[in-house]
């Protein structure tokens, strides 16, 4: 590939300088940025959130996906002609540490990886921004899970949106809704960030084996209070289904379902404490049953790390991407979110 690359930080605001400058030999001749496939640029900044241009093309002909941070889809395959320029625009949120809150991977700053068959960037720039914001509290199917193939619907879902909404993912491998609430790393750090306007979206249920159905409200409850303290917006969001079928195709058990260890159908009981609190809903349960028993034993084995891991209750990136989807339409039409952040 031609790698004319340039880059630069700007706090509050950068340009590379002239997007057609001269070619050089690889990207490892501009600072910030190394390597040819992926691209790879890392730039020193204090976490925040930052709003990423990139103008993608060169001489010739490319194909460029964008990732961010712990392996975070910021923009699906773009393709250039030869001489052509397209010039894109996101928002990364940046945290410390960078995948899960919990965890310990990556590095301080903003890391941006130019990837995909043909990657092609010929001009950079990083703004510090203050947009509004789409936190997510979570778990492991949500998180942004460092290994692959592992990979949180959460992870995937930042692609789908606008350079005004920035997505901060709080999701956290193996929480319930007790230990998210309580945990000083999890909803007692991210609770302060949220600003009047910002949606955050609630999905537990994986991990809440042994919550009885008062605890689990009650958690639930706490969640939402401290969301709306703020001046956010709670939304409600039940867990993806697992991958456990019964011998008639569907996935109607406790299982797919999460009826708990304790007989509580956490699903059901999402449904009625939205009604009560006056929270939307997001029924991703319903709607991941509707698809996976559409696919099918063997065609839903792509959705899930069956094949890979034998593993039913994760996703795969495409089985992510996919469920993404599915969280997006409701957004969209249940106007959670307004309809010019969507891409």
């Amino acid at each position: 590939m031609s790698a004319a690359v340039c880059a630069a930080v700007l706090i509050p605001a950068l340009s590379s300088g002239p997007a057609w400058a001269e070619p050089k030999v690889d990207s490892q001749a501009v600072e910030g940025c190394t390597g040819t496939a992926p691209i790879v640029c890392h730039f020193d900044v204090a976490p925040g959130t930052y709003q990423v241009t990139a103008v993608l093309g060169g001489e010739d002909a490319g194909s460029t996906v964008v990732t961010a941070e712990a392996r975070r889809a910021m923009l699906g395959e773009t393709a250039t002609a030869a001489g052509e320029q397209v010039t894109e625009s996101f928002t990364v949120n940046v945290r410390d540490p960078e995948g899960q809150p919990t965890g310990d991977t990556g590095s301080p700053g903003l890391d941006l990886y130019f990837g995909g068959q043909a990657p092609q960037l010929s001009d950079l720039t990083v703004t510090a921004g203050e947009e509004q914001q789409l936190f997510l509290a979570a778990d492991s199917t949500v998180c942004d899970q460092h290994v692959r193939p592992y990979t949180g619907w959460g992870q995937q879902i930042p692609q789908f949106f606008t350079q005004d909404l920035s997505v901060a993912n709080y999701a956290d491998s193996g929480e319930s809704s007790g230990s998210f609430l309580a945990n000083s790393r999890l909803f007692p750090t991210m609770r302060p960030l949220i600003n009047d306007g910002d949606v955050v979206l609630i999905q537990f249920g994986h991990n809440d084996k042994q919550t009885s159905a008062q605890d689990f409200r009650s958690n639930l409850t706490g969640l939402i209070d401290g969301v709306r303290d703020q001046g956010g917006t709670p939304v409600l969001v039940t867990p993806i289904v697992r991958r456990w079928f019964n011998d008639d195709g569907t996935l109607n058990n406790g299982t797919a379902l999460h009826v708990n260890g304790l007989g509580v159908d956490l699903p059901a009981e999402m449904r009625s404490l939205a009604t009560a609190e006056d929270v939307d809903l997001i029924d991703l349960t319903a709607l991941t049953k509707q698809q996976v028993e559409e696919l099918g034993p063997e065609g839903s084995e792509a959705l899930f790390l069956t094949n890979e891991a034998g593993d039913n209750t994760h996703t795969s990136e495409h089985g992510a991407t996919e469920f993404a989807r599915l969280v997006l339409d409701e957004l969209r039409t249940q106007e959670v979110l307004p309809a010019d952040l969507f891409r």
